[in-house]
């Protein structure tokens, strides 16, 4: 009896898991709190680097079991024994709540707006028939929405076009016609002449939603709005959004041509897993879906695609003109969307929050990694050395330090401390505040571009590894990582490059064309909360500590 409540738990454990993965994960929950009590003064920073060691590995091992119960008890372990707090974790949740809301909302809305996104990105794939020149439009497009929308909001409309497609093709390789239910994430019932297609489709849509997903990092790091962290930077160095495009774009412009141009070489060489052809089964099937789909539409559902682009162009100004927070822009694009398309029932609003609550919960997990850092200040060495450093070898080191932080880590949390530190350091007068702005704009640059190496460097990567697509196009966490890694070092060499040689000469001529003016101190200081008297920063004393 005993041996059977045994193998029950250990069935029960991490559910279909391997056991060499169940195992695994077992060996970290014993070793951490051994190391954390038994290695001395030094336990916490080897526990705590261990730990975030072990969270990537759950990460990188998506496929075989959702990273959220692995990581939760790693998480969970890590708040027991002491790494960090219930408080500092409640901080990172709440400095992050605009995220979560947006992953909430935002992606249910989308959800409600899938019929005109099918429709159109249906009319594009079969109008374009050059696998580079449509992995060029997918890359740009990503780029200039992700430039004044959202990189995040950008990934779900990507996402949902991919499961589109994917479910297509996949109802009519199982046999079915286009109108009946169906499980596409279930692959006995395709049909043996139809698997390699289906193998080729995989393929020719990992590259398609990669080239996308680099767009968004390509577009994100240009602008204010681009990413949660350039709106950050820009409220402590006080630039509007003008002067953030031209402070950045030494950098970001020559790094945006340099990925275009990755995109179409990629495809063209057919490296790194790129250069996947659509199969002509499947761009017939397509063809005679759209045809279908015009057949049968009528003129209910006709208003109902125009309500819909409604919608997208309230989305659009709404978030380009950031009128309210992500999330809350969201939430309006469901009732909206709902309203005026007929979708009143609990039932039918509730399926759009499966995709995005899981992914939620696992961010959230990820921030308690995120406190396991800042409470016990595991970036703070590498952020006193770089700090020693001058001239241009300290910009670029601060972009270098930057991007390796952000892979592995979270690139929103790496731009907060380090835009933090040396915002301290200009008040202090170790350094002055045109360094300061040039530091920013490593930063920014450094978070955004190097980041796309790792899954965990980009939220946006985060949730497409993590999404309901990436098993059934068989995009794990290393394949990410290998096809993200061309692009990772050229577009990363490319903006080294810029650091050093274009950066400060640029923005040198840009202030004597008064493109761009000299800020002072003061401003600095009322950005960081604090008051200047007689001629230096006194910072507001905090109450209580957060954990930071």
């Amino acid at each position: 009896m005993a041996n059977a409540i045994r193998a029950a738990f250990l069935d029960n454990f991490l559910g279909n898991a391997p056991d060499w993965y169940k195992l695994t994960i077992v060996t970290f929950l014993v070793i951490n709190p051994i190391v954390f009590f038994g290695a001395g003064e030094a336990g916490s920073t080897i526990a705590g680097w261990l730990l975030i060691v072990e969270f990537i590995f759950t990460l990188a091992m998506a496929l075989k079991c959702y990273p959220l119960q692995p990581g939760g008890l790693l998480a969970l372990e890590a708040i027991f024994i002491g790494l960090t707090s219930p408080d500092t974790v409640m901080h990172e949740i709440e400095s992050n709540l605009p995220v979560i809301l947006l992953l909430v909302f935002m992606v249910a809305g989308i959800f409600f707006m899938k019929s005109l996104l099918l429709f159109t990105f249906t009319k594009i794939l079969l109008g374009v028939r050059s696998k580079a020149l449509l992995s060029l439009l997918f890359s740009a497009v990503a780029a200039i929405l992700s430039a004044f929308l959202d990189a995040l909001t950008v990934t779900a409309v990507v996402i949902a076009v991919g499961v589109g497609f994917y479910g297509i093709y996949h109802k009519v390789a199982s046999g079915k016609k286009f109108h009946h239910d169906h499980d596409h994430s279930d692959d006995k019932e395709v049909n043996d002449h139809h698997r390699d297609d289906l193998e080729s489709f995989r393929g020719f849509l990992r590259s398609l939603l990669m080239h996308a997903a680099v767009g968004t990092a390509l577009g994100g790091v240009c602008t204010l709005v681009g990413e949660p962290q350039n709106l950050l930077i820009a409220e402590r160095a006080n630039w509007g959004f003008g002067e953030f495009f031209m402070r950045m774009a030494p950098i970001t412009i020559p790094v945006l041509f340099t990925g275009l141009a990755t995109c179409y070489f990629l495809e063209k060489l057919k490296w790194f897993g790129y250069g996947e052809e659509i199969p002509d089964n499947v761009r017939s099937v397509m063809e005679e879906f759209a045809k279908a789909e015009d057949e049968k539409r009528t003129l209910r559902d006709k208003v109902a695609l125009v309500m819909q682009g409604v919608v997208a162009i309230w989305l659009v100004i709404a978030l380009m003109f950031h009128l309210a927070e992500v999330g809350l822009i969201g939430l309006s694009v469901i009732v909206l969307a709902t309203s005026f398309t007929g979708i009143i029932d609990e039932h039918s609003i509730g399926k759009a929050f499966e995709e995005a609550l899981p992914f939620t919960a696992l961010l959230t997990v990820f921030f308690a990694i995120v406190a396991v850092i800042a409470d016990n200040q595991l970036f703070a060495p590498i952020i006193s050395e770089v700090l020693k450093m001058e001239g241009t070898g300290q910009v670029a080191m601060f972009y270098v330090a930057n991007g390796v932080l952000s892979m592995v880590s979270d690139n929103v949390f790496v731009a907060t401390v380090y835009i933090n530190e040396v915002a301290k350091a200009a008040l202090n007068g170790t350094i002055d505040r045109d360094t300061f702005d040039m530091l920013a704009v490593a930063i920014n640059t450094g978070t955004n571009i190097p980041s796309v190496a790792t899954p965990n460097g980009q939220a946006a990567f985060l949730f497409l590894l993590t999404s309901a697509l990436a098993p059934l196009i068989r995009l794990s966490y290393g394949r990410m990582v290998i096809m993200a890694l061309p692009y990772t070092i050229t577009m990363s060499t490319v903006g080294l490059a810029m650091v050093l040689f274009s950066l400060r000469p640029s923005t040198d001529a840009m202030y004597e064309k008064h493109i761009i003016n000299h800020h002072d101190l003061q401003s600095l200081c009322k950005s960081m909360q604090g008051e200047w008297k007689q001629d230096r920063c006194v910072m507001q004393t905090k109450q209580k500590s957060s954990g930071h």
